[in-house]
Order: structure tokens, then sequence, then C-alpha cells
């Protein structure tokens, strides 16, 4: 059986997940902690559960989900997981971001954790405990956006490509409207319809509500063939 707890973390209401199975090995899905005290609150919960971190999973590279990576990958000494094409996120886009909002900039993970950085691709499968999350790439929201099923439980951490009523913003130079939805049509939604979806920010939903009510998925905006 799957438990999972959540936290809102830093001024963009981030959903961090802690996932673990009955025998309490566990992985952190994007620590986007940003203040000591978001810190504590995840450790403390993690220390008085008695939880073992195996893993940390992240959906894609912005900065209001990384802000902890590299301090919680340097204490709990677990390997960090990311799609190597969002390490222009980690360099180029959150240097700028974070300016613009006044905010520290995250540590570069990718220098920080050093071997305990892991590149995933379409198909992966990581294994924490009992628990396996499977990999399934959805480009677009940034270059290396993912989203993590776990088949067993019906469960699927969507990062910030598909939120309830909603889907991950592609406004900005590194980001592609038309491989979002693609990747949500040909991926996401061909789920069963009673997947969970745990997105990065808001309301938990399914992918049955998603494709009964989320105006952005609605036929018209399905992704233009030639």
């Amino acid at each position: 059986m799957i438990r999972i707890e959540y936290f809102t973390f830093n001024a963009f209401q981030e959903r961090c997940s802690v996932v673990w199975d009955e025998a309490g090995n566990c992985a952190i899905v994007d620590p986007g902690f940003y203040t000591e005290g978001e810190r504590d609150r995840l450790y403390n919960f993690i220390d008085k559960n008695n939880l073992c971190v195996k893993a940390i999973l992240l959906t894609h590279g912005h900065f209001d989900h990384i802000f902890g990576t590299a301090e919680a990958a340097a204490h709990f000494q677990v390997p960090v997981y990311m799609h190597p094409a969002d390490e222009v996120i980690i360099k180029e886009a959150n240097p700028m971001l974070c300016n613009a909002f006044g905010l520290a900039v995250p540590a570069d993970f990718s220098s920080a954790c050093g071997a305990q950085l892991r590149a995933i691709q379409e198909g992966d499968v990581i294994e924490v405990g009992t628990l396996k999350f499977e990999i399934i790439e959805t480009p677009g929201h940034t270059p290396g956006g993912v989203c993590y099923l776990e088949r067993n439980e019906n469960i699927l951490f969507s990062g910030d490509t598909l939120f309830a009523g909603s889907i991950g913003r592609t406004d900005n130079q590194w980001a592609d409207y038309d491989a979002l939805m693609s990747g949500i049509f040909s991926k996401i939604m061909e789920l069963d319809g009673e997947v969970n979806v745990i997105p990065g920010h808001g309301p938990a939903t399914s992918i049955a509500t998603e494709r009964m009510t989320n105006p952005f998925l609605m036929p018209f905006n399905e992704p233009f063939e030639e």
C-alpha cells in the first residue's frame, strides 16, 4: 500500500510529496522548500515516521520545485532523478526568473550533487521498496518535464504538466505548447480514467475528471496534424 503526505512550500505554493511503502521506504517528489522552517517540517515528518528516504524525484527543473534539492540530497545521501533536457532550466532559466522575483537562486545541484544525479528517460522505472515509478516524458512546460506513474496504485505525479482544470504554462522561451499538448493527449489522457493525478500545484484530480472538465483538453485543442 502506498502512503503519501503533501507539503506546500515557498511563495508559489509548490506541492512536495513524500511517498512511502509499508516498510517505510520513501521517495521525495519535488523538494521545493525555501526556508529553514519549511525544511524542518519536511525533515521532522520523515524522522517522526521513521521513513527511509531512497530517492528524490524531480518532475522538472523549475526553481520552485527544486529549491531544497541540493540540501536534501546531501542530507539524506540519496540519488536525484531528473531528465537531462532540463539542465538548461537549471543553468539559464532559474537564475533569470529568481532574480526577477527577488529570490535566491537554488544551488546548481547538477554540480552540487555530483555522482548523486541520475538521468532519466521514457520508460525507465525507479524502484523505491515495493513502489515502482515509471517515467513518462511530457516536455512542453520545460524541455525535460516528466510525470511519474505508480501503476499498481494508479497514481500519477504530474508536476506542472497537468493540473485540475488547467495545463502547464508555455509562455516563455524554454517552453513548447505543441509538445505539451501532444504529450498530454497521446500519453496522459490514454491512461486509465481511475488514475489519480497529483499535480505540482493545486488540488488533486483524476484522468477521468480532466477528460470531462478540463477546458484546455476539449477536442478543439487537440494538436494539429498535417
